[in-house]
């Protein structure tokens, strides 16, 4: 089952980040490393990203068939997802474990959540 981890950071836990030294920050990158190279040999990591500031974001609506971007951030909320992982893995305790593993997990609020294989959703009807 495929599940995916999302890594969500607020200014305390990006606070937190930034005011390591750079030895510090250079374990958590080799956490993220170890943990990387880990799902990886037992097959379950698909993919991993770590995501730009959402100042960088651009939201995107349709209206009358037309796009319209506006500029990020757009929410109101103080989180934010910083990245993720993809895995595919045997349980739902499975990604638990995973998402445990996530350096600084203590500071962040991760979410693990299936993912829904739209493949094998009905065929659509054809109209009679």
């Amino acid at each position: 089952m495929k599940y995916v981890i999302l890594i969500y950071q607020n200014p305390e836990s990006r606070a937190i980040w930034e005011g390591l030294s750079d030895a510090r920050r250079a374990e958590g990158y080799a956490a993220y490393a170890d943990l990387n190279q880990d799902l990886t040999a037992s097959g379950e990591l698909i993919v991993t990203e770590a995501l730009a500031d959402p100042a960088q974001a651009r939201q995107v609506t349709v209206r009358a068939g037309r796009p319209i971007t506006s500029d990020g951030p757009f929410a109101e909320a103080k989180e934010h997802l910083a990245g993720f992982y993809l895995v595919d893995c045997a349980s739902v305790e499975r990604a638990v474990e995973i998402a445990a593993r996530i350096p600084g997990v203590e500071e962040l609020t991760v979410e693990v959540r299936p993912v829904v294989d739209l493949r094998a959703a009905p065929a659509p009807r054809s109209p009679e």
